[in-house]
């Protein structure tokens, strides 16, 4: 597939700029423009692949966006180093590489549902549906065929009987991939349940401490930068708050952070003074912490800073002082934090890592507050921890910025 893309992306326009211009293939700003686009595609559709593993958006997605962000990195690479190159060429590659690659999507991937052999146990009675997956109950039958399925899951931590332990090894050695049905399940939906510390789920959830380190140094970088550029924007909505309704522009709310640490949180004001600040203790103080749809406490600019996540710009000023992070899980008021903590159980396995601008589950879900839901938001948030990459991480933004756009799953 690589190579189909190589002709078609990177030799045809090189041949057809020949052609039309009459300039040399061994002329630089040819063999310079086939060469990076050569590495902008083999980047593009190695992440593509690696993005592909995670659920929630369409595949076509993930091309787009991997060859978008490859080729427009290369694209910057040669303006800072000043490299002669073809930009009709380039551009040309970039686009036919999109359209190559979502044709051949589409032609063979687009309406395909996956269908999952499932080997029976007594622990997999009932599995949930979802929209791109068949489940196919194996049978005794089974164990003497090779069945039309994509993969095999099954209940990898009980004894079966010793024949289908054998076809199980069968399937295998076919080619056949065989999963433990947890691990297909949390691949199909996102989501990272944990029922008992028995199961050595919490075992997994360690993030990479190398990488850890490598995204707070790059967290603070690119905030810094980001506070640069955007201070006048920040600056201008300040003001626009302000002249908007009476109070500060800042609002200001103690939060529990990375291993339970709390620190203070700021944002552009959203809502009227009277409310913004809530109740001093108890239930109140959980109900003035939380933010509910169409919540009338929000002012007229409000709603717009909201959907737009224009008044989450100050917290770059916690990412630099190390409190934060751009990405992971949505850090909690503490009135919020603590009364989670006392109805859901390992709720604070969610601060391994520092809290984030934007994370899985707040574009999977949105904002929050009743304790079913953030359950769900829980599952989601280990989901993170537990596939915790740069992959990921990437994904994340892409999205988040789509929601910047849209305004889905604000509040």
């Amino acid at each position: 597939m690589i190579l189909i893309g190589f002709i078609v992306t990177i030799l045809c326009p090189m041949l057809v700029r020949q052609f039309t211009t009459g300039i040399s293939l061994t002329q630089p700003t040819q063999y310079n423009t086939a060469l990076g686009g050569c590495t902008a595609l083999l980047l593009g559709v190695l992440s593509y692949r690696r993005l592909h593993v995670f659920p929630g958006i369409a595949a076509g997605g993930y091309i787009v966006m991997s060859l978008s962000a490859t080729f427009g990195i290369l694209a910057v690479a040669f303006f800072m180093m000043r490299i002669d190159y073809s930009r009709v060429q380039f551009l040309s590659s970039y686009v036919l590489s999109v359209f190559l690659y979502l044709a051949i999507h589409q032609k063979i991937a687009a309406n395909r549902r996956l269908r999952l052999g499932v080997v029976p146990s007594s622990t997999i009675l009932a599995l949930p549906e979802f929209a791109t997956v068949d489940w196919v109950p194996l049978t005794p039958e089974d164990q003497q065929s090779q069945p039309d399925v994509d993969a095999i899951v099954a209940d990898l931590h009980v004894d079966h009987d010793d024949t289908w332990d054998a076809q199980i090894t069968r399937f295998v050695l076919n080619g056949i991939p065989v999963y433990h049905f947890r691990q297909a399940l949390e691949q199909i939906s996102g989501r990272v349940e944990i029922n008992h510390l028995s199961e050595n789920t919490l075992g997994s959830l360690n993030p990479n401490d190398v990488y850890l380190k490598i995204k707070a140094i790059t967290d603070g970088v690119i905030a810094t930068i980001l506070l640069i550029i955007l201070s006048p924007l920040m600056i201008m909505t300040c003001i626009a708050v302000r002249l908007d309704s009476p109070g500060p522009a800042l609002f200001r709310q103690r939060r529990i952070g990375y291993r339970g640490q709390p620190f203070i949180v700021y944002k552009i004001r959203t809502m009227r003074t009277d409310h913004a600040s809530g109740a001093s203790s108890g239930d109140q103080a959980r109900q003035a912490a939380m933010t509910k749809v169409g919540d009338p406490r929000i002012t007229r600019l409000g709603g717009f800073l909201r959907r737009s996540r224009l008044d989450e710009l100050p917290q770059l000023i916690n990412i630099v002082k190390g409190e934060m992070s751009l990405i992971g899980p949505r850090p909690e008021a503490e009135t919020l934090s603590k009364w989670y903590e006392e109805e859901i159980p390992f709720y604070h396995y969610r601060h391994l890592i520092k809290p984030g601008v934007t994370g899985w589950a707040q574009i999977n879900q949105g904002h929050v507050t009743d304790v079913a839901d953030v359950r769900e938001k829980l599952h989601l948030d280990f989901y993170y921890v537990k596939n915790f990459s740069f992959w990921l991480d990437l994904l994340i933004a892409v999205r988040t910025a789509r929601t910047m756009i849209t305004g889905h799953g604000a509040r």
